[in-house]
C-alpha cells in the first residue's frame, strides 16, 4: 500500500467541495485501488497506522472496497477499529457502513454458491 499516495488522496478529498459529486467519484475510485492494491499491507497499515480521521473517511468507501477485494479479513480488521475509534463510528455511523460492506460480502458468497449449483445443474 503506498501510504504517502493515500495521505495525498484524503487531503485532496477533504478539500472537494461534498457537492462535487464527479470530484468526490474520483477520490474515492483512487482511496479504493490504493487499498485494494495490496491487501495485506493494506491490513497491517489499519492494525498499526491507521488514524482517526483516516478511519472515518475509508468509511465512505468500505462498501465498494469489500466489492473490489472481496476481502472478508480487511472488512473485520476494519471494524475492529471500531472500539478504538468509537466516538468517530459513533459520530459518523461508521457502524452502518461496516454493515455495507459484510452484507456486499455475504450477498457475494450466496452469488457463488447459486452459481455452483447451477454449472452443477448444467453438467447433467
Amino acid at each position: 500500500m503506498d501510504v504517502q499516495k493515500f495521505k495525498e488522496v484524503l487531503k485532496r478529498r477533504d478539500e472537494t467541495h461534498s457537492e462535487y459529486t464527479y470530484g468526490l467519484e474520483m477520490c474515492w475510485k483512487e482511496e479504493v485501488e490504493i487499498l485494494a492494491e495490496d491487501i495485506p499491507s493494506t491490513i497491517e497499515y489499519l492494525k498499526n497506522d491507521c488514524t482517526a480521521d483516516e478511519f472515518v473517511w475509508i468509511s465512505e468507501i468500505i462498501d465498494d472496497l469489500a466489492e473490489k477485494t472481496r476481502s472478508r479479513e480487511l472488512v473485520e480488521c476494519y471494524k475492529n477499529l471500531m472500539n478504538k475509534y468509537s466516538e468517530e463510528t459513533k459520530e459518523y455511523y461508521i457502524g452502518f457502513c461496516i454493515e455495507c460492506a459484510e452484507d456486499f460480502l455475504e450477498d457475494t458468497v450466496e452469488d457463488s454458491d447459486s452459481n455452483q449449483q447451477f454449472k452443477k445443474r448444467g453438467k447433467k
